[in-house]
């Protein structure tokens, strides 16, 4: 069986030598080996391993909770509904997480083409309600029109 040392592994999955040392200080690789001259040892069956860790990792799961996953996956199939219930709750709480990041991004891009309207008028004011400091709120209705009049434009085109 072919095996791979902790460098070919980095390169291997896109992620620094040191963020797999990290994990295994944190109990996270248990499935490494090491060879003679103390070198973790990965085989192809334990790139899976760090794969998963990875995607949890960059889904904002806490090291506790992979390591409890991996656990169980080192347990075998007698965990196999625990690792299911994890992913099951991991999914939705990684959907939430996106709905959150979907209105985070659409005020940005309503803010930005707020921005953009001043910096052509040369002044914000452009965007104020007629004798006040404060924006039109009938501008952000105009801007809502103008996105789904390109959403109408982009759709008609790709027909």
């Amino acid at each position: 069986m072919k095996t791979y040392l902790i460098g070919d592994i980095a390169k291997k999955m896109n992620v620094t030598t040191d963020t797999l040392r990290y994990y295994d200080k944190e109990g996270l690789l248990p499935f490494a080996k090491r060879n003679e001259a103390g070198r973790r040892i990965f085989t192809e069956d334990d790139l899976g391993y760090v794969e998963v860790i990875n995607c949890l990792k960059k889904s904002a799961v806490p090291v506790k909770e992979i390591g409890q996953f991996i656990e169980w996956c080192m347990q075998g199939d007698q965990t196999l509904e625990q690792r299911y219930d994890f992913m099951v709750k991991r999914e939705a709480a990684l959907e939430r997480q996106i709905k959150e990041l979907e209105t985070q991004l659409a005020f940005l891009r309503w803010k930005k083409w707020y921005y953009a309207r001043a910096k052509a008028a040369k002044t914000e004011s452009v965007n104020f309600k007629p004798g006040t400091q404060r924006s039109d709120p009938a501008l952000y209705d105009h801007y809502q029109s103008s996105i789904l009049l390109q959403i109408n434009l982009s759709s008609k085109s790709a027909i």
